[in-house]
């Protein structure tokens, strides 16, 4: 029996992307730049989906453009803002708790002479929005925030930080980077305020290698990728149109469900929350103002690789923290005051609308399982 608890990191695809993905695969396999019938056939599929994905968003479907994943589009929507209005303007303001898709263009770019300011947590944990507005002048050409951290689940308050940053200057462009909440809790553009947002196919029960950005009408982008002008030349290469049309399937079938599956979810947060208070030297990182879809906890005394490849043995398959750290001591964590022990103990669980109470409970068995063998040796 496997217990796939590592839904952040990806997601099992759903049947109706799978079908939508063969589908193209085998059948309506036309390059939707080919002026045939069956060219012709395959540009509809992706309409559809920019239509699908333009509802799930509340926005125009023309503003929705496919990349290869999350990955490209967090770069698309960094490089692409500072090719277009960064020449002059050298100021960008970021979180200290962004994905490495984010976080490495930071990185390069502040190697390039751009004055990047990040911006973390205060004294009680939170993200104020007072912070972002103090960080912002006539100098900052784009303020780049995630929704939701892919490590702990904690939720910016985006919508509210956005709105003041545009209030105070409203030539800054905005990125948002909703992979972790898209799908998963409302998320839409007017109440974002953001100019572009970046999302990922994997993480919503679709195939690798696909994701998309919305850009707000009106806003630059330098792209970043030259070739066939393909997606109105924001980002040329032959769209892949099965797993395009697997991203819309899995949208659609989502967008039936938001409501049912969030409070799903908190079910299962509060379940195995109120377990785990009972045990002795378990620890949970965060649980204010965070997503129900991921719980992030450290048992004292065993640490991340022993508690997961454990947990791994008895078919129960966690993270111990992002998938592309690979391992590495988490950053974010630190950010948030939790110390380096506690840290160096600490597992992700991230859940999907396919896990269940009595999962929930297996895990429960195996980490008192787990402290009992391994807590004094």
């Amino acid at each position: 029996m496997v217990i796939y608890l590592d839904n952040a990191a990806t997601t099992k695809v759903c049947n109706e992307a799978v079908k939508a993905i063969t589908g193209c695969l085998q059948v309506k396999y036309g390059n939707p730049s080919s002026l045939h019938g069956m060219g012709i056939e395959a540009e509809k599929i992706i309409d559809n989906t920019r239509k699908i994905i333009g509802m799930a968003l509340a926005c125009e479907p023309e503003c929705i453009y496919f990349t290869s994943g999350a990955t490209e589009s967090n770069n698309l929507a960094i490089f692409g803002t500072v090719g277009a209005y960064g020449k002059r303007k050298r100021k960008i303001v970021t979180t200290s708790i962004e994905h490495p898709s984010v976080s490495e263009c930071m990185n390069k770019l502040e190697e390039n002479g751009f004055d990047i300011v990040r911006v973390s947590p205060n004294s009680m944990g939170e993200f104020a929005v007072e912070d972002f507005i103090n960080a912002v002048d006539e100098n900052t050409c784009l303020v780049s925030a995630m929704l939701v951290n892919n490590e702990n689940g904690y939720i910016l308050p985006i919508g509210e930080i956005f709105k003041a940053i545009k209030r105070k200057n409203p030539d800054i462009i905005t990125h948002c980077d909703g992979v972790q909440g898209f799908m998963k809790i409302p998320m839409k553009v007017k109440e974002l305020n953001a100019d572009l947002i970046s999302i990922s196919g994997h993480k919503v029960h679709s195939a690798k290698g696909v994701g998309a950005i919305y850009k707000k009408r009106g806003i630059r982008l330098e792209p970043t990728c030259f070739g066939g002008g393909q997606e109105k030349g924001v980002r040329s290469g032959t769209e892949s149109v099965p797993l395009i049309a697997g991203l819309g399937a899995s949208v659609e079938e989502l967008a039936k469900t938001i409501d049912f599956r969030l409070e799903r979810a908190k079910e299962l947060q509060e379940y195995f929350l109120e377990k785990l208070k009972k045990l002795d030297d378990v620890i949970i990182n965060i649980d204010n103002n965070n997503m129900p879809y991921i719980i992030n906890l450290s048992i004292k005394g065993i640490r991340s690789e022993i508690m997961l490849h454990f947990l791994e043995e008895k078919g129960i398959y966690v993270s111990s923290g992002s998938a592309c750290s690979k391992g590495a001591k988490s950053s974010v964590l630190r950010e948030f005051g939790i110390k380096d022990e506690i840290i160096d103990s600490s597992i992700r669980i991230s859940t999907s609308y396919e896990n269940t109470i009595k999962e929930m409970e297996m895990l429960i068995d195996a980490i008192v399982e787990a402290k009992q063998r391994f807590k004094f040796n």
